[in-house]
C-alpha cells in the first residue's frame, strides 16, 4: 500500500472509530455495569421479552411487505412513463428527510381517534405496522431501482422471442438480477424497523405486553433510572440488526456470484 493510501485508510478508520465504533463500545460497557446477572435479568424480563417479540415480528412483516411493494414501485418508476413521476420520486424519499416524530403525529392525525377518514387503529398493533411501513418505504425501492435501470432489456426481448412467457422471463431473468438489490433493501428496512422510535411512540399507546416495542421499552427504562438495563436491551437490538445485515450481505454475495 502506498503512503498516500495508508494515510487515507488511517483517516477513514479514525473517523469510523470516533463516529461508530467508540459509541457502540461505550453502549456495551454501559450494559455490563450491573454484571452478567444484571444484564441477563434486563434482557429476559417479561416486559422486555414481550416488547422484543413484538418488535421482531412487526419488523419482519414490514420487511416482507416492502420486498414485494418496493420492487413493484421500483418497476413502475423505471419501466413506465407517466405524468408526475418526479412527485412520486419525491414522496418516496420523504421518509428519509422527515423527522420520525412528525411521521408519528401524521399517523395519529390520520389513523387516530379524530381520523378524518373514520379509520382508527391507534393503540393497536396495526398502527405499529403502518408507522414502520412509512419510515421503511424508500429502502427496497432505492435499492432495486438502479439495478432495474442497468438491466439489459435485450435479455428479456430474447427470452420473449424464444417463446418464454412473461412470468418465465421475470422469474428466470429479471428476478435473479434483482435479488441482491431486494435483499439489501429488505435488510436495511428490517434494521430500521427494529430500532424505530419516533413514528410509533404516539400512535401505539405503548401498552406493555400489547403495543410496546423495544425502543419505547428502552426509553421507559431510561426514564425510570435503569440506564444499564436500557443499554442491555439496546445491545440485544444492535446484535440482531448487525447479524441480519451480515447474513443478508453474505446471501447477496452468494446470489451475485451464482449469477455471474
Amino acid at each position: 500500500m502506498s503512503p498516500q493510501g495508508g494515510l487515507t485508510l488511517g483517516i477513514v478508520l479514525t473517523y469510523l472509530s470516533v463516529v461508530v465504533a467508540l459509541p457502540l463500545a461505550a453502549l456495551v460497557w454501559q450494559s455490563t455495569k450491573g454484571g452478567s446477572h444484571g444484564f441477563w435479568a434486563s434482557v429476559t424480563s417479561p416486559e422486555g421479552v414481550a416488547a422484543l417479540k413484538l418488535t421482531l415480528v412487526a419488523s419482519l412483516g414490514v420487511a416482507i411487505i416492502n420486498a414485494v411493494t418496493g420492487t413493484l414501485i421500483a418497476w413502475v418508476l423505471v419501466r413506465d412513463s407517466f405524468a408526475g413521476k418526479w412527485i412520486v420520486n419525491a414522496v418516496i424519499d420523504l421518509p428519509f428527510a422527515l423527522p420520525t416524530i412528525v411521521t408519528g403525529l401524521a399517523m395519529l392525525a390520520l389513523y387516530g381517534p379524530l381520523s378524518p377518514v373514520d379509520i382508527n387503529v391507534a393503540y393497536s398493533r396495526s398502527a405499529i405496522v403502518l408507522a414502520l411501513l412509512f419510515v421503511t418505504l424508500p429502502f427496497v425501492v432505492r435499492s432495486v431501482q438502479p439495478v432495474l435501470q442497468e438491466l439489459d432489456s435485450e435479455l428479456e426481448e430474447a427470452a420473449a422471442s424464444l417463446g418464454a412467457s412473461s412470468w418465465q422471463t421475470f422469474s428466470r431473468i429479471v428476478l435473479p438480477n434483482l435479488l441482491p438489490g431486494v435483499l439489501s433493501g429488505v435488510a436495511l428496512a428490517f434494521a430500521k424497523a427494529v430500532g424505530e422510535f419516533g413514528s410509533v411512540v404516539f400512535i401505539t399507546g405503548n401498552l406493555p405486553f400489547k403495543t410496546e416495542v423495544s425502543s419505547v421499552y428502552i426509553f421507559g427504562q431510561i426514564e425510570s433510572g435503569n440506564s444499564s438495563g436500557a443499554a442491555a436491551t439496546s445491545v440485544v437490538l444492535l446484535a440482531i440488526s448487525f447479524g441480519v445485515l451480515l447474513s443478508i450481505g453474505a446471501l447477496r454475495r452468494w446470489a451475485t456470484r451464482r449469477d455471474a
